[in-house]
């Protein structure tokens, strides 16, 4: 049971990772400065499964930079760069693993922010890019909200 938690753990993580592309366009930029610093899990499935609330509650996500990190109890589930085309509908996030179990895969996937709510669906590793926010198998959806010590107006300047 604590093996198939972690997995499932694992995926929830996979589909918040973040990667950021060479276009830096305004929109692009925009969602970028929006993404930084500290998330916390809302919700999250994988393969059509619902995370557990214990589980979720012990999820956070930062972002600095192209880069982003997904914990649960403060161990490190997933690192990754990440790229984001925020001109695509809907706006299509793509990242590159460089820590766990999927180092060096890539994985496609399609976002949504607004204000302070970050919505993520990945397929696995090596498939297609989701059409929609509807999970199901090989698909993660997640929502996260930004950590209250982190509410910034997304138009403000981050460092």
């Amino acid at each position: 049971m604590r093996m198939k938690l972690l997995t499932f753990a694992v995926a929830i993580c996979l589909c918040t990772t973040f990667v950021t592309r060479g276009d830096d366009t305004p929109a692009m930029q925009k969602d970028l400065a929006t993404l930084q610093g500290e998330w916390t899990m809302v919700s999250g499935s994988a393969d059509g499964q619902e995370m557990p609330a214990q589980m979720r509650q012990q999820m956070r996500r930062v972002c600095k930079g192209n880069e982003t990190t997904t914990t649960m109890s403060g161990q490190i589930f997933i690192q990754a760069k990440f790229t984001l085309d925020p001109e695509k509908s809907p706006k299509t996030i793509d990242y590159l693993m460089t820590g766990g179990f999927t180092k060096g895969q890539k994985q496609l996937g399609i976002y949504e922010l607004h204000g302070d709510s970050f919505k993520a669906c990945f397929a696995k590793p090596g498939a297609e890019r989701p059409k929609d926010f509807k999970g199901g198998e090989g698909i993660t959806l997640s929502v996260w909200t930004r950590s209250k010590s982190e509410n910034v107006s997304p138009h403000q300047n981050r460092p």
